[in-house]
């Protein structure tokens, strides 16, 4: 399998400045690129007030949530004790799922990491820009999800469900730091990967953790809470005990399903079968069409999020059903479809929204 450039992902693409040395780089090599990704940037220092869900009170919360990750990434790495303790990698394993548990996080796996988990290199920051990564020390992955809030995701694309994500975002970044800080404090290198300073390729890593499958609209769907989730992953050179491969056919069930393409409000993600990419069949959706609408919206969207039914209220039989065989997947579908539509949608706003 083939690894993904962080540079070529619509985060790290925005930051780059005209006139920048990075700027420069990027677009002698993509000029194909150049003329989308200059529009868009231009439409966010020209839209960023007169979005669709704009509110002088409320969008900030965004945008503080983001400040705050950006403020702590750098903390993702640090000195390591000198006294390194001996720990049996079995029960030491389960040992932190149960903390990343106890933190907060809804599931954790582990995995040996391969090389395809990793970016070839960094393209976020300007600081690392290009940096190539180098994976000798990340030998194992410890990956967990976190929750979020199913009201909240069901009130996508509105500010609330911005909120939720940047909070996820905030809740898995400090599981990471405590995990993280808590194995270099035994003496192993750990590193954790939060938003705006990753290494690895979250939903692919979390996929071979057996927290889920990576589905149509390219997130870690789980089983029990559908992509409703965000991800968290510190990589250590600990040696520790990945988790058995289960097959939960989550991949397949998106296969009839299709719901998240037809919603999606700039058409990015594709109706058709999955297709060879990197090296594996998946499905590519558009990134320049989906964060085109975010500049529209004024917020990340989340509409997918939203209609994938095992993000709303599902029997685990159900859930297991998916698993089994085609039929029982569609009978799944027939049921979701009876009972919520094309989408759940909730209107009105929370509490704290006045």
């Amino acid at each position: 399998m083939g690894r993904i450039d962080e540079r070529d992902i619509m985060f790290a693409r925005m930051n780059y400045e005209q006139g920048t040395a990075h700027y420069e780089n990027y677009y002698t090599r993509n000029e194909d690129k150049k003329e989308t990704d200059d529009d868009l940037r231009d439409k966010i220092v020209k839209n960023s007030k007169k979005t669709a869900y704009y509110n002088e009170i409320y969008s900030p919360l965004v945008d503080s949530n983001f400040r705050f990750l950006s403020d702590m990434r750098h903390l993702a790495e640090g000195p390591v004790s000198e006294n390194r303790i001996e720990l049996d990698r079995g029960s030491f394993s389960t040992t932190l799922k149960e903390l990343a548990l106890e933190f907060g996080a809804s599931s954790c796996g582990i995995v040996r990491m391969k090389d395809y988990h990793f970016y070839t290199n960094r393209g976020r920051h300007a600081e690392n820009y290009g940096e190539e990564i180098d994976v000798e020390k990340h030998k194992y992955g410890i990956v967990f999800t976190i929750e979020m809030d199913k009201d909240n995701v069901n009130r996508a694309p509105k500010i609330p469900s911005a909120v939720e994500s940047t909070l996820g975002y905030a809740k898995g970044a400090m599981i990471g730091m405590m995990l993280s800080y808590y194995i270099r404090e035994l003496g192993y290198f750990a590193r954790n990967h939060m938003d705006g300073n990753y290494l690895v390729v979250a939903p692919a890593v979390a996929e071979d953790a057996v927290l889920g499958e990576v589905g149509r609209i390219g997130l870690l769907i789980t089983r029990e809470l559908g992509p409703r989730v965000r991800l968290g992953v510190v990589t250590t050179d600990l040696e520790l005990v990945e988790d058995e491969k289960v097959d939960y056919g989550i991949r397949q069930f998106c296969r009839i399903c299709g719901k998240c393409a037809v919603t999606c409000p700039g058409k990015a993600i594709p109706k058709d079968d999955w297709k060879p990419y990197h090296g594996i069949d998946m499905w590519k959706s558009n990134q320049e069409s989906c964060f085109g609408i975010w500049t529209s919206l004024g917020t990340d969207c989340g509409v997918c999020m939203s209609t994938c039914p095992l993000s709303q209220d599902m029997d685990m039989e159900d859930r297991i059903k998916i698993g089994a065989t085609h039929e029982s997947r569609v009978e799944v579908l027939k049921k979701y479809n009876e009972k919520y539509g094309i989408r759940y949608f909730i209107k009105e706003n929370p509490k704290w929204i006045k």
